[in-house]
């Protein structure tokens, strides 16, 4: 019982991850194809102030899913690490480079090198979610097991293609559909029409992609493919659908903040039907969920610390969340330092 708890918080936190952390992939993904520097000027400048509050927070998720991983599922945690460090490598290096990138590009002082850190940000944000899907889709299709050593074909393959692919997908269509509302937000009227059509389209593709996965899957991970067709994969699959046609009926008008709800409705969907697929297995079919497992006593001091842990952070969160939604978190300019300057320079304005 406990260990199957421990799978759902991990499902629950990648879940968490691929929305929060999808949405900042997903504007780098439009930062890269925003165009040239006069073309893409606007876009990459809400881009840098939507996600200036608030792109570092979402990687607690992605430690969180780490610590569950390791701590809980250890034979899970060894085999997936084992047999798929190259792409898992290759998507750390894309999330260093890309934080470096969109840190650097916002301070550097000449144009040359704030092209290149944006490149570097941009491409980055392309990579990293490419690489994560395809080794998760090696983790579906089967083909990583114990003792399976490193090969391209356990991430080369049908399936962690498609998976990679949705996942740069899903990035775009979330990053455009937050960035729709944030430019709204910035009162930046001709950037909601722009952001609202690239947010239709990449639903579109994202679909399509849905679509093509599920033929693919049923020769190359058939076991996913029931699981997706059947019993609670399938309601979710459902609720993925719905949420996706709700999402585009409200991109249709001007977003507010309920296309938002939907837009994380479909992908969250999405995340728990696959890993509702899967069960009873961590890989499908040779790592059962019991089999996985570490000790009773460390599976429930885990789920102790996650307990305690979500009582402290969540809400953190949440707040940091609702701060920048109202833009509190908003950087201060040389207008704002001025007026808060009083004549004498102490800070009190108007007193002297």
């Amino acid at each position: 019982m406990t260990a199957d708890l421990a799978a759902v918080v991990l499902l629950l936190a990648v879940a968490a991850y691929t929305c929060a952390g999808g949405t900042d992939y997903g504007a780098g993904f439009w930062d890269l194809t925003a165009g040239g520097a006069e073309r893409g000027k606007r876009p990459r400048w809400l881009i840098d102030h939507a996600m200036a509050p608030v792109w570092e927070v979402n990687n607690v998720w992605l430690i969180f899913i780490f610590v569950i991983m390791w701590t809980g599922f250890p034979t899970f945690f060894q085999t997936v690490f084992s047999a798929l460090w190259l792409p898992l490598a290759l998507a750390a290096v894309g999330l260093l480079l890309r934080g470096a990138g969109f840190a650097f590009r916002k301070v550097s002082r000449r144009l040359a090198g704030r092209r290149l850190y944006g490149a570097v940000f941009a491409v980055a944000s392309l990579v990293t979610p490419f690489f994560l899907g395809a080794a998760v889709g090696g983790v579906a299709s089967g083909r990583v097991a114990a003792g399976t050593e490193a090969a391209a074909d356990a991430w080369a393959n049908p399936t962690s293609l498609l998976f990679g692919l949705l996942a740069i997908a899903t990035t775009a269509f979330l990053g455009a559909v937050f960035l729709s509302g944030d430019a709204r937000r910035f009162e930046a009227s001709d950037l909601i029409g722009y952001f609202r059509r690239r947010a239709l389209a990449s639903l579109g593709v994202l679909a399509v992609l849905a679509v093509i996965t599920l033929f693919v899957i049923a020769d190359d991970a058939p076991h996913i493919r029931h699981g997706l067709t059947h019993g609670a994969g399938l309601v979710f699959v459902v609720m993925a659908g719905v949420a996706a046609l709700a999402t585009a009926g409200l991109l249709l008008r001007t977003p507010g903040t309920w296309v938002r709800v939907t837009a994380v409705a479909v992908v969250a969907s999405g995340v728990i039907a696959w890993g509702m697929a899967q069960r009873p297995y961590l890989i499908p079919t040779s790592l059962t969920v019991a089999e996985g497992a570490g000790a009773s006593g460390t599976l429930t001091w885990l789920m102790v610390v996650t307990l305690v842990a979500l009582v402290l952070v969540v809400p953190a969160v949440v707040l940091l969340y609702w701060l920048d939604a109202h833009g509190e978190l908003e950087a201060l300019t040389d207008a704002d330092l001025r007026k808060a300057d009083g004549p004498d320079g102490d800070g009190a304005a108007g007193t002297g």
